[in-house]
C-alpha cells in the first residue's frame, strides 16, 4: 500500500505576524514556521496504516520554498518512508484549484492507494484543495474524516466522518481514494533521535513546479489585522427596572437571542 499525505508550512500560531508593505501577504522572512496542525494528524494517520498493514510506503509530498523542507524533514523523521517538494515561491497567490493542478501533475506516477490531506491550512483557510485534487485525478474523497477503521483494508478502507449538528457518518470507500483529515484524530507522535538521524539518507525529490497558464480565478485583495474595538451603552439611566426593560427588549430585537 501506499500512502501520500500532502503537508504545507504555515505560519506559526504563536508568531508576531507583520502585514507586508504592499497588503497582499504577512512578512514571512523573520517568522517562524511549522507544519500545519491537520496535516500532521493526516501523517500520523498514514503511518498507523502502514503500521497496522505491516507494509506499505508513506510519500510526504509539500508545496513550497526552500524553507518548507522544514516540514518536510520533520516528516521524514516521524516516519514517512520519503518525501516530493514541488518547488514554488511565493504559493499564496495560486488559488485551490492551481495549487491541486499542481499537485495533480507530480503525484499521478505514484499510483497511490490513497491520498491524506488536512482538513484545511491555518492560514488561508480554504479547505478545497484536496476536495479538487481528488476530482482531478477522478478518485472518490470524503472530508471532515475523524477515524479511520484499520481493520477494514482489503481493497477498501472505512472512515468516521463528521457531518452537521452533531451527527457522524460511517462510510466504505473503494481504493485509491482521498481523505481530508480532522485534528485531534489521533495523537501525534513526535520524531525520535534516531528518526531524525535515519531521515537524513531518506529519498527528497525535487519538481519545479510548473504554473498552470490559466489565471486564477481568485486574489487576495487585502489583509489586515482585526481591529479591536468595543462600545458601551448606558441602559435606564439609572433605574435597574427599566434598564432591564430595555435589555430584554434588545436582546429580543437587536441581538435575537429571545
Amino acid at each position: 500500500m501506499k500512502i501520500v499525505v500532502l503537508m504545507k508550512q504555515v505560519a506559526n500560531k504563536d508568531a508576531v505576524l507583520r502585514i507586508r508593505s504592499d497588503g497582499k501577504w504577512i512578512e514571512e522572512a523573520d517568522v517562524a514556521m511549522q507544519t500545519n496542525e491537520s496535516d500532521g494528524y493526516a501523517l500520523e494517520e498514514a503511518l498507523r496504516l502502514k503500521e497496522a498493514k505491516g507494509e506499505g510506503e508513506v510519500v510526504v509530498c509539500s508545496l513550497g520554498g526552500a524553507s518548507a523542507k522544514a516540514v518536510i524533514k520533520d516528516a521524514l523523521a516521524r516516519g514517512a518512508d520519503r518525501a516530493i517538494h514541488i518547488l514554488v515561491e511565493e504559493s499564496y497567490k495560486l488559488s485551490p484549484y492551481q495549487t491541486a493542478k499542481i499537485i495533480a501533475e507530480a503525484i499521478k506516477d505514484e499510483q497511490a492507494d490513497l491520498i491524506f490531506t488536512g482538513l484545511q491550512s491555518d492560514d488561508v483557510g480554504y479547505g478545497q484543495t484536496g476536495v479538487i485534487l481528488a476530482e482531478l485525478l477522478g478518485i472518490p474523497h470524503a472530508t471532515i474524516v475523524i477515524e479511520v477503521d484499520r481493520s477494514s483494508l482489503n481493497g477498501t478502507l472505512r472512515v468516521k466522518r463528521e457531518l452537521e449538528s452533531g451527527w457522524y457518518q460511517w462510510f466504505k470507500y473503494r481504493l485509491p481514494a482521498l481523505f481530508t483529515i480532522q485534528s485531534g484524530i489521533s495523537q501525534i507522535r513526535y520524531a525520535t533521535l534516531q528518526g531524525i538521524m535515519k531521515a537524513k539518507s531518506k529519498p527528497v525529490k525535487e519538481i519545479q513546479a510548473t504554473i498552470p497558464e490559466f489565471p486564477s480565478a481568485q486574489k487576495i485583495e487585502k489583509i489586515y489585522l482585526p481591529l479591536k474595538t468595543k462600545q458601551t451603552q448606558l441602559l435606564g439611566n439609572g433605574d435597574a427596572k427599566r434598564g432591564a426593560i430595555e435589555l430584554v427588549e434588545k436582546l429580543r430585537t437587536e441581538v435575537r437571542v429571545l
